[in-house]
């Protein structure tokens, strides 16, 4: 019964989500049991242009660390804000959502030649939060029980524990700048006087992922229905080779619980 119901959801699941983070726990899995190694898959520009292992441009961004608190807690944050990302803004939109991955994945990339990140995974997944909660800014969250803030403060607040943790916040600003790099040029210049859409999905993306029709019957769940995050999850370095949302309810906040102790 439990392996049916996981298999309803894991199904229903958005396809870019489901492939991304389905990547993650198979890569994580496979170095857990040895079949491949970290030093197999973390940025190297000298590997990558002189032995051309160009998966490593890729792989970086699919580990997480070895399984462990750490490791699902990062899972838990990419699954949720990718999910409610391409079911909410990106909905009817795989193509442009897949755009967004590879324009944030790409900007990382050429930041990563220039500072001492060998894996970009959690900096992807702050660059995923940013985008939700710019685009949702009216849901109030809750940190723990400790303190209310609303949406757009979310990664800054992750950012402050990051610093409380005593972990490198390279990674939190690299997620933070991107993001806020794509959404400024998504949703923000198109919209000013003399702006215009500099961002645009290459044609054959469209035809290769977006359906010719949605589907009538799909109903994902209501966000303010949906916990969205476990906010004190992110306790790991990863130095080293080891359309907008829309406030509802009148424009009034709505309170979603974002953390929960552990």
């Amino acid at each position: 019964m439990a392996y049916q119901t996981f298999q309803e959801e894991y199904m229903q699941t958005p396809p870019i989500t489901r492939a991304y983070t389905t990547t993650c726990v198979l890569t994580t899995l496979a170095v857990q049991l040895d079949v491949i190694t970290p030093f197999q898959l973390y940025f190297n520009p000298d590997l990558i242009l002189n032995h051309l292992q160009l998966w490593r441009l890729v792989t970086n961004f699919m580990y997480f660390g070895t399984i462990g608190f750490n490791f699902l807690f990062n899972m838990i944050f990419t699954y949720r804000y990718c999910r409610m990302l391409e079911e909410g803004s990106f909905r009817g939109r795989t193509a442009d959502f897949f755009f967004m991955f590879v324009f944030g994945g790409t900007i990382m990339t050429i930041i990563a030649l220039f500072v001492n990140l060998v894996f970009l995974g959690q900096a992807f997944t702050i660059m995923l939060v940013y985008v939700w909660s710019r685009r949702n800014p009216y849901i109030r969250m809750n940190f723990f029980g400790l303190m209310n803030f609303q949406a757009p403060y979310l990664p800054w607040v992750l950012l402050g524990f990051s610093v409380l943790l005593g972990n490198p916040i390279i990674v939190d600003f690299i997620g933070i700048a991107v993001g806020h790099v794509y959404y400024f040029l998504e949703d923000v210049f198109p919209s000013q006087p003399g702006g215009f859409k500099l961002l645009r999905t290459p044609g054959f993306l469209k035809t290769i992922l977006d359906p010719a029709a949605e589907d009538p019957n799909y109903n994902p769940l209501p966000e303010e229905e949906r916990p969205v995050g476990l906010s004190g999850g992110r306790t790991g370095s990863t130095r080293g080779p080891a359309r907008r949302g829309e406030a509802g309810g009148g424009g009034q906040p709505r309170e979603v619980v974002a953390g929960h102790s552990i």
